[in-house]
């Protein structure tokens, strides 16, 4: 009898000590508002390569169509970070409750590293932008999206009324081309290497933020990024830490080896298999390797926000920046 009081004792150990790690090393949950772009990227890799599970984080994503809504989920805590979130929708936000978007990483884009951008459908004789004077023209959702495609319709002399522009649903974008509903577009990708790789549409011009709001075709355009809330950071610091420590493996692991990561878009975009290799890019960074130079960058595409009304006010965007 000793030797089977002493066996299940031992039993009873082992299932004990196996619960309580269990319950030790159950992972975090964190809720990621997630924008199905190209620019999301380092969210998929993280989540299909693990690196959120190395870090002990269970990323719940939660899709979310355009800033407003990723803005709106954040202020009332139904996610705790966007994958990504353009930064002056990030910048608004902070304006109605400050710490509401704090970016941990920023993406550049601007003629190399390519995101937003004008489309024509395909037979359609435009050669540049002034051409599109009189065109019905479709927009990326949100009033960054459309703030930025009229800034460069500006820029070349077209007022508004010289054409009309419709926000649609990034995933409408490929079909209305398609159907001839607008004559042009101004979209992000995957979508415009969709419409190239398909023929419907051809790009017109890329890089739009950087040469006509930063006045530079190369100049880095902090458009938008990964951002967490301060009650997230501050409530669960080190989960906080955790999930921006894998957020930083996939940001290294993309620069490294952008090829690979392209193939993390065909299942998580609206990009198909067979034109995931020419899907361009956009810069990845995170907030702890911004320089000064970078911060002036993006302070001066929100001074532009400012000024074209998209933001009611005056924002210190360096306060928005988290770094561990």
């Amino acid at each position: 009898m000793n030797g089977i009081w002493r066996y299940w004792s031992a039993v009873c150990a082992v299932v004990m000590v196996g619960v309580l790690s269990g319950t030790v090393q159950a992972q975090d949950k964190v809720k990621v508002g997630v924008f199905p772009v190209s620019s999301s990227l380092p969210h998929f890799v993280a989540l299909d390569r693990g690196f959120y599970k190395e870090q002990n984080i269970d990323a719940e994503t939660i899709r979310l169509i355009g800033g407003p809504p990723n803005v709106a989920a954040l202020i009332t805590n139904q996610i705790d970070a966007a994958a990504v979130l353009v930064t002056i929708e990030g910048m608004n936000a902070n304006l109605k409750k400050p710490g509401v978007a704090m970016y941990i990483s920023l993406n550049s884009q601007n003629r190399t590293y390519q995101m937003e951008q004008f489309v024509v459908r395909k037979g359609l004789n435009v050669k540049s932008l002034a051409d599109l004077k009189g065109k019905k023209i479709m927009s990326a959702p949100g009033p960054a999206n459309v703030t930025m495609a009229k800034a460069a319709l500006a820029a070349v002399g077209l007022k508004e009324g010289d054409y009309q522009i419709d926000q649609l649903d990034m995933g409408q974008h490929v079909n209305a081309m398609t159907a001839g509903t607008f004559d042009a577009g101004y979209t992000l990708e995957p979508n415009a290497a969709v419409m190239r790789k398909t023929g419907v549409a051809t790009t017109l011009e890329a890089g739009l933020i950087a040469k006509y709001v930063l006045g530079d075709p190369e100049a880095n355009a902090w458009v938008a990024g990964c951002a967490i809330s301060t009650d997230f950071a501050k409530g669960r610091p080190e989960v906080a830490k955790r999930f921006t420590a894998a957020w930083a493996k996939a940001v290294k692991f993309i620069m490294d080896n952008p090829a690979e990561a392209r193939k993390h878009l065909v299942k998580n975009t609206f990009t198909p298999e067979d034109i995931v290799d020419s899907v361009p890019l956009v810069k990845f960074a995170m907030a702890s390797d911004l320089r000064a130079a970078d911060i002036a960058d993006l302070q001066r595409f929100i001074d532009f926000s400012v000024k074209t009304g998209t933001l009611p006010e005056k924002v210190d965007a360096a306060r928005f920046i988290q770094k561990f």
